[in-house]
């Protein structure tokens, strides 16, 4: 086995231990070890897919000296290796971006807390790329859960708290029914390892025993993602959540933690059940309904926000129906649509979230729309920064937003049945779109009246221009991850089909 094969091992095993050591260090020692374990992370999980792509077919990674069935395993292909990568970038951005926020917001006792969270956090959600096994799956999504609801309430205010308990209850009712799919999967095949289940899945497709059950597990399983992933109609909770937290939990949550989710609902279509029986169960219909329907109402509900952070939240509402849509449309381009917006939403909402904030870092902290009116000249890279995250939000040429459209529509051609549909959506949703994002960058680039109908809080600026130099890096990162998946998604696309074909 060559050396290369235990790296996503050691990147799990370092975010795990991260974490506990983060306890005891002080706020500015806990930053960079996790600066250095995201960092490190990426790298690992980098040369990972280079070793997969010369390789050309995925493996399996056995953890200890004891197989499976009472060892465990993970599994490793481009598609698990290339996520990992993109995840580690994004999250190592959104730390950088937020770092002066999370000084102001967070007490400094509770500083070094944060970082425990965060390792956690991106523990999980490489866990949950790289596991093979379905229980271990389970117990990394409650470690998720746990680690998210600390990101949202560590910032102590009455709308956090309130946000994170709302958050907890969604999120559990979520975990208990993929909780009840896994035990009644386990009940029915008596395997936990993914490709086992699949085997006895299919031989029970094969003989019709059991078709309800079957039915229900699926169902329970992709219900309890959705609502966890904040699929509509279950984001009630997402608003506040995105909305009141400190800017790194709001990008982290908005472009991750949701993606972890839906990653782990592909594994599950693809390497639990069979995509051919996924497709036959007619479960992804009712994700496709879904989906369309969040896709209308998430940017309704985003038009008559005033807010800022929470119209980019609600936009997050139409973006994931997306990638459900994707889902719903039953093929393989229809599912790498969905797996390059994953790519694409994680980049650009997170964008957002960094560029908002440097808006109202100069408008004297208010979050009000209206009260953004000229930001864009008072800080010029975040207003170029938000135009290009709302430019690829709408589906402008050379943003990664249009190419997942272009892939969108082009999927559609291949269902007759939900072809008009889908792309009627998708023309909407566009109109949507661009009614409340170009209406806000508008607003940002709207001078000021002459008379200074607003005060201009200069002495914020001349701040935030000293003390802030990690948040403009983020965002120049930000626009180039943006273009690089505008410019060059051809061989993104190839490699999204390659990973697709190692996970059948």
């Amino acid at each position: 086995m060559s050396f290369v094969q235990n790296f996503p091992f050691f990147s799990i095993l370092l975010s795990l231990f991260a974490g506990p050591l983060s306890s005891v260090l002080s706020g500015k020692a806990a930053k960079a070890l996790n600066a250095a374990v995201i960092t490190i992370a990426g790298i690992l999980s980098a040369a990972t897919l280079v070793f997969v792509l010369g390789t050309g077919e995925s493996y399996v990674y056995t953890m200890g000296h004891f197989p499976a069935p009472w060892g465990n395993e993970i599994r490793v292909g481009v598609l698990e290796a290339g996520m990992a990568v993109f995840f580690c970038i994004v999250m190592l951005l959104c730390m950088m971006g937020g770092a002066a926020e999370r000084l102001l917001e967070i007490e400094e006792g509770k500083q070094n807390l944060y970082y425990v969270m965060v390792n956690l956090l991106l523990c999980s959600l490489l866990a949950l790329i790289y596991t093979k096994d379905l229980f271990t799956a389970y117990v990394f999504v409650e470690i998720n859960t746990i680690s998210a609801c600390g990101l949202i309430m560590i910032r102590q205010t009455g709308r956090t708290i309130e946000a994170a308990v709302r958050y907890m209850i969604m999120s559990l009712l979520g975990s208990g029914l993929l909780l009840l799919g896994i035990v009644f999967l386990y009940d029915l095949t008596g395997q936990l390892l993914m490709d086992h289940i699949k085997i006895q899945v299919q031989l029970l497709s094969v003989t019709g025993e059991y078709h309800i059950p079957l039915l229900i597990a699926i169902s329970f399983m992709a219900v309890g993602l959705a609502i966890k992933s904040a699929l509509f109609p279950f984001h009630a909770w997402l608003p506040d959540a995105y909305g009141y937290s400190t800017l790194s939990s709001a990008a982290i949550l908005s472009s991750l933690v949701s993606k972890g989710y839906i990653f782990l609902l592909i594994k599950i279509f693809y390497q639990v059940i069979g995509f051919d029986l996924i497709v036959r169960s007619k479960v992804i219909n009712v994700l496709f309904v879904f989906g369309v329907a969040g896709m209308l109402f998430g940017s309704v509900s985003a038009i008559r926000e005033k807010d800022i952070r929470r119209m980019i939240a609600f936009s997050s509402v139409a973006q994931i129906g997306y990638i459900y849509m994707g889902f719903g449309l039953g093929t393989t381009a229809g599912m790498i649509a969905s797996i390059f917006h994953i790519l694409s939403h994680g980049a650009t909402k997170s964008l957002l979230f960094v560029a908002a904030s440097g808006l109202t870092d100069v408008s004297d902290k208010r979050r009000s729309i209206r009260r953004l009116t000229g930001a864009g000249y008072r800080n010029r890279l975040a207003g170029v920064t938000f135009t290009v995250g709302a430019l690829s939000m709408v589906g402008f040429p050379m943003f990664s937003g249009f190419i997942s459209k272009i892939l969108f529509a082009q999927a559609a051609m291949e269902n007759d049945g939900k072809m008009l549909v889908t792309v009627v959506a998708l023309a909407v949703s566009t109109i949507l779109n661009a009614m409340y994002f170009l209406k806000t960058v508008i607003r940002i680039y709207t001078p000021l009246p002459a008379d200074g109908g607003e005060e201009e809080a200069e002495g914020n600026t001349v701040l935030r221009m000293r003390d802030c130099p990690a948040k403009s890096l983020a965002m120049i990162c930000f626009i180039a991850l943006n273009l690089f998946l505008g410019l060059s998604s051809e061989p993104i696309v190839d490699l999204i089909r390659k990973g697709l074909d190692m996970f059948a």
